[in-house]
């Protein structure tokens, strides 16, 4: 007999969220009972304080899993029971299964945005990128970022701690002097070979580019993990310089393929999903 899923996605303003439609479209083509609902905190008029509540309620109603996006990828760390040695090193869990009376994180956000760097930035020269974010999101990628060898991240973020401990956590995974906090913006532009955005700017609701134009230049690689819109205010600024991209839509689509994996059972088809995602943009 094969499984059913009830999963879901817990996060803030994700209403235009494609995941959703991913798992139920492949759940479908496996021939499964798949349900994948969205829980937005924000027409909820809820916030991260709720997570405690919210997990209790998805165990209660026999939720096979849930997936965690902004701004609760670390806040949920507290209220689980085990993590995936990844989820544990990168210090954020954007996929929760509950098995045995158990929740136990895993993070498939590092190995998403590493799969969709591979197909499309193999490559591209890594000796100094500039890293936009040191959130959930951002811990993941960097962990990737370094792990596909990029030589040294130069990581911002509004929190200066935050980002601090985001390049400690690396220097004690990756060994020290590979991460630092950035200080000056404009000249770690002028030195990078690759960009990579992580912030949620560049959204539809929250629209702009976390670095001014003027600062791009056509040697860069700019990578994004926004993918709503698919082309942001960045993608489209470096485009137009002649620069090599990546969109966030390959970090949403393999990020997805694990976590579907994870709470089915099932391997999914990976092109079948990646089409799937493309067709929803088109």
């Amino acid at each position: 007999m094969k499984p059913r899923v009830l999963a879901g996605l817990i996060g803030a303003g994700i209403q235009a969220s494609r995941t959703p439609a991913l798992h139920e479209q492949e759940g479908d083509a496996q021939g499964l009972r798949y349900l994948y609902r969205l829980i937005d905190l924000e027409p909820l008029q809820l916030d991260i304080n709720a997570l405690p509540d919210l997990l209790q309620a998805a165990e209660q109603m026999n939720f096979t899993g849930l997936n965690i996006t902004y701004p609760c990828k670390q806040a949920i760390l507290p209220l689980l029971d085990e993590l995936s040695d990844e989820a544990r090193g990168i210090g954020a869990v954007n996929t929760v299964v509950f098995k045995a009376g158990k929740r136990i994180g895993h993070n498939t956000d590092c190995l998403g945005f590493a799969e969709g760097f591979r197909r499309n930035l193999q490559d591209v020269v890594r000796r100094r990128v500039v890293q936009m974010g040191a959130g959930g999101a951002g811990a993941a990628v960097a962990h990737a970022l370094l792990a596909e060898g990029v030589e040294h991240l130069s990581i911002f973020d509004v929190d200066a701690s935050r980002a601090q401990d985001l390049a400690d956590n690396l220097a004690h995974c990756f060994g020290p002097g590979r991460a630092q906090v950035g200080t000056h913006l404009e000249n770690a532009m002028a030195e990078a070979d690759g960009l990579v955005n992580t912030t949620p700017m560049g959204m539809a609701k929250l629209p702009g580019t976390p670095v001014p134009p003027a600062l791009l230049h056509a040697q860069l690689w700019v990578a994004e993990i926004v993918y709503f819109p698919l082309e942001t205010e960045l993608l489209r600024n470096a485009r137009a310089l002649g620069c090599r991209t990546l969109d966030g839509g390959n970090m949403a689509v393999f990020q997805a393929v694990k976590a579907f994996e994870l709470f089915s059972g099932v391997v999914p088809d990976a092109h079948r999903m990646l089409a799937h995602f493309q067709s929803m943009n088109s």
